[in-house]
């Protein structure tokens, strides 16, 4: 009986021992409330980074993809035929699209689709041409610099791109050209010769 009595005396330190407990607890839920605020933040932190990376991406993208059209006309209409070629560019990853790739497709003027590789050299270099062009509507360059971009061209399609540039060219863009070819040359504005010297000492 003296043994149960015992046992049923209640512990004078139960009221200080469950205040140490509670003072514990709340330290630890403040612990976690801050974990989960500075979670959140971080969250929120970096959601505001992907869609500002989104929003940077496709404002380029979107410049790009309505202009590679327009200057691939410009650049593959003739006589024969007036409407020029098509070109146009799609995203590979919609949701991310920084993460994927962009597939640019180019028809020339009187021809059926073709990927890129089987255009020939010349169709190549014009449709990277009016990419590259598209490319820079969106944050134009005050100069270019091409190094023999009229390599796989015929005289038509040269005439076309120095008419091109020739327009372009002005206060605002500088056009440096390296060509062999002087159809292209004698469009330009000022011209710089380089030549080996052949004069023996």
């Amino acid at each position: 009986v003296l043994a149960d009595l015992e046992k049923m005396q209640p512990n004078m330190r139960a009221a200080e021992h469950f205040n140490d407990v509670q003072r514990r607890y709340k330290s630890s839920d403040k612990a976690t409330q801050d974990a989960k605020n500075l979670s959140k933040q971080a969250s929120d932190e970096f959601n505001e980074v992907v869609q500002m990376r989104r929003s940077t991406f496709m404002k380029a993208f979107d410049a790009a993809s309505k202009n590679v059209d327009d200057i691939y006309k410009l650049l593959t209409k003739s006589p024969l035929h007036p409407t020029g070629g098509t070109a146009y560019l799609t995203l590979e990853n919609q949701e991310e699209p920084y993460n994927g790739g962009v597939k640019f497709c180019a028809m020339p003027p009187g021809k059926r689709f073709l990927d890129m590789d089987q255009l020939s050299g010349g169709e190549r270099t014009i449709a990277a041409l009016a990419l590259l062009f598209a490319i820079h509507t969106h944050n134009p360059a005050p100069f270019y610099v091409m190094d023999e971009i009229d390599a796989a061209l015929d005289n038509v399609n040269v005439q076309k791109v120095a008419n091109f540039i020739a327009r372009k060219s002005g206060r605002d863009v500088q056009f440096i050209v390296i060509s062999l070819k002087d159809l292209f040359y004698s469009h330009a504005e000022g011209l710089v010769g380089i030549f080996r010297d052949m004069k023996l000492s």
